[in-house]
């Protein structure tokens, strides 16, 4: 429960740094955003985000210790490994999301500053620069190949020694046991990291606005809410 508090405490952050302002638009029919509260939206979200996709494979590494070293689980994941692990979390995802939200910065924006979604997103922002965006690009990717597909492998490892555990066990309420232990989690990886991987690795040339609507409204409010 104290992963997940802090797992629900990032997805409320994500979440309350783009829906105020979204639902602020739609009432007003206004959709204008100021160039710093978009910068500080963009911030939070690279924040939010990334402490997300860490939080869930720290918490696929709970669940192998829970089903595969039940005996030594209190040891493994005592209080204060996991107080570690959660603050590693979070300040290296603050590093994350002010070096990227840095790069973004230093980019110039000629105009017209139309942002074709309804929140502060990297890609779309790239696309308005009339700046060069290569490092920004780069940041991007390493950023990617760590929080996305390292920690996506870190997790499908986990769950590869879990699901082969599961299925050395005898009784069929063992089975079910440890099945409905790890289910959940394992729905929310999935969609999470299906969205966020649509969002973040599909090329910047093949970037569709609609697309990125519907991801962003998964990713930002369906996932946190589960």
């Amino acid at each position: 429960y104290f992963l997940l508090f802090n797992l629900a405490t990032m997805g409320i952050i994500c979440t309350s740094s783009i829906m105020p302002k979204a639902l602020e638009s739609l009432v007003s029919e206004k959709s204008s955003i100021s160039y710093g509260e978009c910068m500080t939206q963009l911030y939070f979200l690279i924040w939010a985000v990334s402490s997300e996709l860490l939080l869930l494979t720290v918490m696929a590494y709970d669940r192998y210790a829970a089903i595969c070293h039940p005996l030594h689980y209190s040891t493994m994941m005592s209080t204060a490994f996991c107080s570690m692990l959660v603050v590693g979390v979070w300040v290296l995802c603050v590093f994350n999301a002010a070096i990227n939200t840095g790069l973004m910065l230093r980019l110039n924006f000629c105009g017209p500053n139309v942002i074709t979604h309804f929140f502060c997103e990297a890609p779309p922002l790239l696309l308005l620069s009339c700046s060069s965006t290569y490092v920004n690009s780069i940041m991007i990717v390493l950023a990617d190949a760590f929080y996305g597909i390292f920690n996506f492998l870190m997790t499908i490892m986990s769950y590869g020694v879990i699901i082969s555990s599961i299925l050395k066990m005898r009784t069929l309420d063992g089975k079910k046991k440890a099945f409905s232990t790890c289910s959940s989690h394992l729905i929310v990886v999935c969609m999470y990291y299906t969205t966020v991987f649509y969002a973040y690795l599909s090329p910047i040339s093949s970037y569709s606005a609609e697309k990125s609507k519907l991801v962003g409204v998964l990713y930002t409010m369906l996932n946190p809410t589960l």
